[in-house]
């Protein structure tokens, strides 16, 4: 089967990557790409917010799954515009989207159905906010309701910084209409705690857990971000707590969506602290973290394309998940002036040289034309064109009859070489170590 991912960034690449792997699978595409993913996947220039665009290509190339990576498309209702045209999608439709995309709905339905989490108020107004504040005392935490990139959290350690902070998200300086209305929410004081599960609309199966860090700097100081790294299978994410995640937050908010009549398929990502008093959730996403999907993909044995037609079909309560063993972890390389306003066109060397047990993830970036590599691209010490190499054998047309260009695809300049130099413009380049003989993460972000 030919699949779809839409998307441009690292969490797309490690997503690519791993749907190559399947037996199911005899060619990937992934809109729109970029320069690291057009070396395992078909690329072209549609946007994630153009679904005509998108349901043309889908159409042309006769794909029969879409993945979808970011949250954005999936607020906006792309599974429900593909779902119109009976191509299957993997992701939740616009309303079951909502958990992530509106603070505000999601803290409502988790109050109602008695899904713990902090003490929160909302405002959209300056007066009830900076109340709602005083109420809780600092430090309180200031979200923006809609959409902000990863980046609409603030931590206010003073009343005079959530002031401030409420001024900047209500007047749409910092998030536009994202931040104008807020989620005013207890600071709850505990160990982080990421935890991935698969949703079919009834079923739920847990998968794995994650720590991430979104500050920006060493020591957990500066803006918060996207995430700057993580690591999987932290020590304190017992087999009892999962078992107690799952018995009090996953089932219930799926069945809890189910009763909504938006029943949530996809894979559900709960944002969780530790508190003494038990996880509580502090967001959930609709769809695979950044740089999460980094972290989980090497790691997991199952075959992805199998696990998300069981998500689509609704048979999920069949499936079973195995995993690699050994652990993961991930850097983000980050452009000078990220988040705010990073430098672009920065250079990326060294990509054709990475240590064993390393993969690069891009994200945004754009290759440069360089000399080939004296090692392979993803991976040391591997001859290139063997099925080892990350899925690469598959671009060589004498092995991949879909390699054959079709409208509206366009004929790459190259098949067989491979980019030791890249260039990336807001330049978070992922660096991911995984351990024992697992690979490596590189990311970026939007290109110029």
């Amino acid at each position: 089967m030919r699949v779809m991912v839409v998307g441009s960034g690292a969490r797309e690449h490690a997503l690519v990557w791993k749907l190559s792997f399947s037996p199911l699978v005899n060619g990937v595409f992934c809109v729109p790409g970029n320069a690291g993913i057009s070396y395992v996947a078909r690329t072209d220039t549609v946007g994630v917010e153009d679904f005509r665009g998108l349901l043309r290509i889908a159409t042309l190339n006769s794909i029969e799954l879409v993945v979808v990576g970011p949250e954005a498309p999936l607020a906006e209702g792309i599974v429900d515009a593909f779902r119109e045209a009976g191509i299957r999608i993997f992701g939740p439709t616009r309303d079951a989207a909502r958990i992530e995309s509106s603070k505000i709905w999601a803290k409502d339905l988790m109050q109602r159905y008695g899904i713990p989490t902090a003490r929160w108020a909302q405002s959209e107004h300056g007066d009830t906010a900076r109340s709602a504040v005083r109420s809780f005392g600092a430090p309180v935490v200031i979200k923006a309701d809609g959409l902000a990139a990863g980046k609409g959290v603030v931590i206010c350690q003073t009343i005079e910084q959530a002031d401030q902070v409420i001024d900047e998200f209500l007047s749409g300086a910092a998030h536009g209409a994202a931040g104008q209305r807020l989620v005013i929410e207890e600071y709850l004081q505990g160990t982080e705690l990421s935890v991935f599960a698969l949703a079919d609309g009834k079923h739920v199966v847990p998968l794995t857990t994650a720590r991430d860090y979104k500050p920006l700097r060493d020591g957990d100081e500066g803006p918060n971000t996207g995430g700057m790294g993580g690591y999987t299978r932290p020590a304190y994410a017992t087999p009892e707590l999962l078992v107690e995640v799952q018995r009090t937050i996953l089932e219930p908010t799926v069945q809890a969506m189910s009763a909504e009549g938006c029943p949530f398929v996809g894979v559900l990502y709960a944002g969780l602290m530790l508190t003494r008093d038990g996880p509580r959730v502090l967001e959930f996403n609709c769809r695979w973290g950044d740089p999460e999907a980094e972290l989980v993909m090497p790691i997991l044995k199952s075959d992805l394309v199998e696990l998300m037609l069981a998500c689509v079909d609704g048979r999920l309560d069949q499936a079973t998940v195995e995993w690699n063993d050994g652990v993961s972890c991930c850097v983000v390389l980050a452009a000078e002036g990220y988040p705010e306003a990073p430098v672009k066109g920065a250079k990326i060397e060294g990509l054709d040289d990475l240590d064993d047990g390393v993969l690069a993830f891009h994200g945004a970036t754009r290759a440069l034309q360089t000399p080939e590599p004296k090692r392979g691209f993803l991976r040391r010490g591997i001859p290139r064109m063997t099925e080892l190499d990350v899925g690469w054998w598959r671009m060589a047309g004498a092995c991949s009859p879909w390699w054959r260009p079709a409208p509206p695809w366009p004929k790459p300049a190259r098949r067989c070489t491979r980019t030791s130099n890249a260039s990336t413009s807001t330049a978070c380049s992922t660096a991911a170590i995984l351990a024992p003989p697992i690979p490596i993460q590189l990311r970026s972000s939007p290109a110029s």
